[in-house]
């Protein structure tokens, strides 16, 4: 079984919870920003140390409020490589609406190059209008008609990109003509000629894998039919294992026949406790906040109401709905490993992302779940790292 763990890189935030102030009141500067770069660094020599497979991190913008504030994963991939000997480093994800495609075909390809092969790429939509527009693309906001449009257009945009960079990386020369890209651009003048075709420099070395977040249907058939590697998020055992199991049906009409836990990894929120009402207590604040955080974003609409009714698009879920309906695996050792074994033995999988990082989370306490996660939760299941 391969174990990652995922970072959003939020600052220090001792104030979590519902106790705390709103989002939109909290305003963060350098030092702050700073602080995460430094703890997220000290993280990943913890996860080397303990013998993880990869720590991915979340490409976001403009948010002085704290949450997600690492810009450019790829540059900060480079320097945790650096940092550590055999992590892998990842991108969960590079939002590609938001970057020229051949910027990031070319920045991925160095990455790879500069790390000796320790680079996974991980791509995705986007969620946040503040950071699409600024950046020049679109991207959903609600549920209305006008998202509905913006979506459209987002997913035109992402899916021309994608084939832009597999074709610059595969291919000696090159050239698109899309909806809303034209590479190169006509009539380019050189050396008493016009540009015809282009050439990526540097390509990668090897086969570049794409990972890819998986929330809606139309993403789950694209990816299975472009072999993108499925991110899904955990929706309970029964949900999980509809998804699951659809990702792998879409593929091998596709001709990509996986094997029950290949091309998909689950991506489950943990933390992990010496009892189940100490990890609800230390962990209560961090939920609620990363809650307040996303809820506007549609984010928990999954979630079931108790009484039956539609869930809200906002739906701001306790900690108890989040236990309850195995959304998140909070609770003691033994009732971690339980959740995460179901989640292998039930659904088949053999590749989880761990996410750790809900605000609020010092730098002691964040080591104490990865060592506690490493040490005491796999071996339940049978997982030693690093073997």
């Amino acid at each position: 079984m391969r174990v990652d763990a995922n970072f959003y890189g939020s600052v220090p935030m001792p104030d979590a919870g519902y106790g705390g102030p709103a989002p939109v009141d909290r305003r963060y500067d350098n030092p702050d920003f700073l602080a995460c770069y430094d703890n997220l660094t000290h993280w990943a020599k913890t996860m080397d140390r303990l013998g993880y497979d990869t720590m991915w991190l979340t490409e976001h913008h403009f948010q002085y409020e704290g949450y997600e504030v690492t810009p450019n994963l790829i540059l900060f991939g480079l320097h945790l490589a650096k940092e550590t000997e055999r992590l892998r480093l990842g991108q969960m994800f590079n939002v590609v609406p938001q970057w020229h495609p051949l910027r990031l075909a070319e920045d991925a390809a160095m990455m790879q190059i500069l790390t000796g092969g320790r680079m996974q790429f991980g791509v995705g939509r986007g969620t946040v209008p503040r950071e699409a527009q600024s950046l020049g693309g679109v991207v959903a906001s609600g549920d209305n008609e006008m998202s509905a449009e913006l979506d459209r257009i987002n997913r035109e945009i992402f899916e021309e990109s994608m084939e832009i960079i597999k074709a610059a990386w595969e291919n000696e020369t090159f050239s698109f003509s899309g909806k809303h890209f034209t590479l190169p651009p006509p009539g380019i003048p050189d050396r008493g000629s016009t540009v015809k075709n282009l050439t990526l420099i540097p390509k990668p070395i090897a086969p570049i894998d794409v990972w890819q977040a998986v929330t809606s249907p139309p993403t789950l058939d694209y990816t299975a039919r472009v072999r993108h590697h499925a991110v899904l998020p955990a929706r309970g055992i029964e949900g999980t294992k509809k998804w699951w199991d659809s990702f792998a049906e879409k593929a091998a009409d596709g001709g990509w026949e996986l094997a029950r836990g290949e091309g998909r990894c689950l991506a489950l929120n943990v933390h992990v406790g010496r009892t189940s009402a100490g990890a609800r207590e230390s962990g209560r604040n961090a939920h609620d906040e990363w809650i307040k955080f996303l809820s506007p974003y549609g984010r928990f609409k999954h979630y079931a109401m108790a009484d039956g009714s539609e869930t809200p698009f906002d739906h701001k879920p306790s900690v108890e709905d989040s236990i309850d309906q195995q959304m998140m695996a909070i609770g003691s050792v033994e009732e971690v490993a339980d959740l995460m074994g179901r989640y292998r033995d039930e659904v088949g999988v053999e590749h989880f992302v761990l996410f750790f990082d809900m605000p609020g989370l010092t730098q002691e306490e964040m080591d104490n779940q990865l060592e506690m996660t490493a040490t005491e939760v796999l071996p339940r299941i049978g997982v030693t790292l690093g073997s």
